[in-house]
C-alpha cells in the first residue's frame, strides 16, 4: 500500500539518494535540493517519502499554505527504479486525499515544464485543470477539492 512519512533521520539517506531516470531530471529538482528548500522554508515545506509497504518509492513535498487555503505539490518523483508500476497515480491521490481530509485547504496546485507529457497527462487525469499561469516557464495546475 502506498503512503507518506514525514523525512526523518531512518529514511532521509534513501531519500537523497534517489534519482529519476536521465530524461526526467530536467523536470525535476534532486532531492537534496528540495530537503534544502525545506530547511529554508520549514513553515511551508513538508517534505515526505513515498512508501510502498515498507520500501521507500519516491518524495513529495508540499507548499503548505494555510492562510491560502492553498496546497501546493511542489516536488514529486518516484524513483527510476520504480517506475511504470502505477506508483505515482497512487501517491497522488494518497496526497490529494491527506490534503483534503485536513479541511485546511480549498485547491491543490502544481506545476509542470511545458514537454513533460507524462506528468501532465497524470496531472490532468486526476482532476487538475491549467490555470493559463506560467511561472518561471512552468505551466501551473490546479484542483477544487472542496466541491
Amino acid at each position: 500500500m502506498v503512503s507518506l512519512k514525514e523525512i526523518n533521520e531512518n529514511n532521509f539517506r534513501i531519500v537523497v539518494g534517489m534519482k529519476v531516470n536521465e530524461e526526467q531530471s530536467k523536470y525535476v529538482a534532486s532531492n537534496v535540493y528540495s530537503l534544502a528548500q525545506a530547511w529554508l522554508y520549514p513553515e511551508e515545506a513538508k517534505p515526505y517519502a513515498i512508501y510502498n509497504d515498507e520500501d521507500i518509492i519516491g518524495f513529495m513535498m508540499f507548499d503548505w499554505n494555510e492562510k491560502e487555503r492553498e496546497c501546493g505539490i511542489w516536488r514529486f518523483m518516484i524513483a527510476s527504479n520504480q517506475q511504470g508500476k502505477g506508483y505515482g497515480r497512487k501517491a497522488l491521490a494518497y496526497a490529494l486525499k491527506l490534503i483534503k481530509e485536513t479541511g485546511k485547504f480549498d485547491y491543490v496546485s502544481l506545476d509542470y515544464v511545458p514537454d513533460n507529457v507524462v506528468g501532465k497527462h497524470l496531472y490532468e487525469s486526476m482532476g487538475f485543470i491549467e490555470t493559463g499561469e506560467i511561472e518561471d516557464g512552468e505551466i501551473i495546475m490546479k484542483l477544487d477539492i472542496i466541491s
